[in-house]
């Protein structure tokens, strides 16, 4: 589930292939910015006599076999999605770690994928929200069954929907980001700013979709009316606050709430379909305000695949409060897929997924095999309907847990 406001209709042409091979085994704490050597195509791993077969439930050893397996499948989605760049790291205590990148950051001048990148990570923003949120529980500053109208005026049904009912996308509210008018206003000027309550407006001139709690549907409205409880308890701004009680605690050092349009360096550039005419353009410089509390934040692998555990665990929460965040109900009609308090179980696999104009990501941690996996790539563009970030996630996990598929269908969405 994403920040995504329509479904794309052309691929973006990817650029030339190159790949970085940074690790496969020892951990490393935080990538270098530069590229180590880079290769046409990834270097052929030599025959090795197979190992015994792990157990039905057992995450791998991620040998040069195994990661040549990975590559195979990285690449072909790479390449059949047309994604001009993507970079993935997985590993679990004892089993090793794979960390790659293939393609490119920049089409125009053919600068390599390289792990040390800042990316846009889109609803991966809904994980930090919802945490700050879930510290103000812990702290007594609010209850989850808290009417959403004793914080933010003017909601439909405000008097009804709970706060719990926001984070776990059961309020009824329409998504703004399908309105009509908000994709114009969008699109003729990616580079403007939207405030929360402009985004809330375009939500509130449609009628509510179904009673509180009735049935799941995903709701970047949601989100925004989060932020807005988290301003007015906490009295600080949302990026403010959401640094102070979330990103330093959880000693995340490339994690930011922008205020603006600003991307620090290095980042990849990042290319959409998402425009007025359909065509595909660089967004890389767009304002993610539109997204705010829903979408709007950066970060990078290394940060992500700290960010996975933690969130998972629940390191910054009470061990209730993380129980309540991990209740998931179905999550519509998604196979074997449940969400919790901005947070998603797809077979086991407990994390979030992010898109927005130029990029997907997606980090998640699967408990029972203390595993990680993250993936960040630039674009957002749709392969035959289906999310890049979501066709990655299941190609790796056909690879390391076939017991565990990551598969997550895409959003509807109608705002074009």
């Amino acid at each position: 589930m994403t920040t995504r406001w329509r479904s794309a209709a052309v691929a973006a042409a990817a650029a030339g292939l190159v790949v970085v091979p940074v690790g496969v085994g020892a951990g490393h704490a935080r990538y270098p910015h530069a590229p180590p050597a880079v290769a046409a195509a990834p270097a052929a791993t030599p025959a090795a006599t197979p190992s015994p077969a792990p157990a039905a439930d057992e995450f791998p050893k991620l040998t040069p076999a195994v990661a040549a397996r990975l590559d195979a499948a990285v690449l072909k989605v790479l390449r059949e999605a047309k994604v001009p760049g993507v970079v993935v790291a997985l590993s679990a205590p004892g089993k090793g770690e794979y960390v790659r990148a293939f393609g490119v950051a920049d089409k125009a001048t053919g600068a390599p994928m390289t792990p040390g990148l800042n990316m846009r990570i889109g609803s991966e923003t809904k994980t930090f929200t919802v945490t700050a949120l879930l510290r103000l529980v812990d702290q007594g500053e609010v209850g989850l069954d808290d009417p959403v109208g004793r914080y933010v005026a003017g909601v439909p049904n405000g008097d009804r929907i709970t706060l719990r009912e926001l984070a776990g996308m059961r309020s009824g509210l329409f998504n703004y980001s399908e309105d009509e008018g908000f994709f114009k206003a969008l699109t003729s000027n990616p580079r403007r700013n939207f405030t929360p309550r402009e985004l809330l407006a375009y939500s509130f001139r449609h009628p509510v979709n179904f009673a509180p709690d009735a049935k799941f549907e995903y709701s970047n409205t949601n989100l925004i009316l989060l932020g807005l409880v988290v301003e007015k308890v906490s009295g600080k701004k949302l990026a403010d606050y959401i640094d102070q009680q979330v990103v330093k605690p959880a000693r995340l050092t490339h994690t930011l709430f922008p205020t603006g349009a600003e991307f620090p360096s290095p980042h990849a550039h990042g290319y959409t379909d998402q425009t007025a005419n359909g065509k595909t353009e660089d967004a890389t410089d767009w304002n993610p305000s539109w997204g705010w509390a829903a979408g709007a934040m950066i970060s990078d692998l290394p940060d992500l695949r700290s960010w996975a555990k933690t969130l998972a665990t629940g390191t910054l929460l009470t061990p209730a409060t993380q129980a309540e965040r991990l209740k998931v109900s179905p999550a519509g009609d998604l196979p074997d897929t449940g969400y919790g308090l901005g947070i998603f179980n797809v077979e086991g696999w407990i994390g979030h997924n992010g898109s927005l104009p130029g990029y997907q990501s997606l980090t998640v941690y699967l408990p029972q095999s203390k595993a990680t996996l993250v993936v960040l790539l630039n674009t957002d563009t749709a392969s035959d309907g289906a999310e890049p970030s979501a066709l990655f996630g299941e190609a790796i996990t056909r690879v390391v847990t076939p017991q565990h598929l990551f598969r997550l269908p895409p959003q509807p969405v109608t705002g074009h």
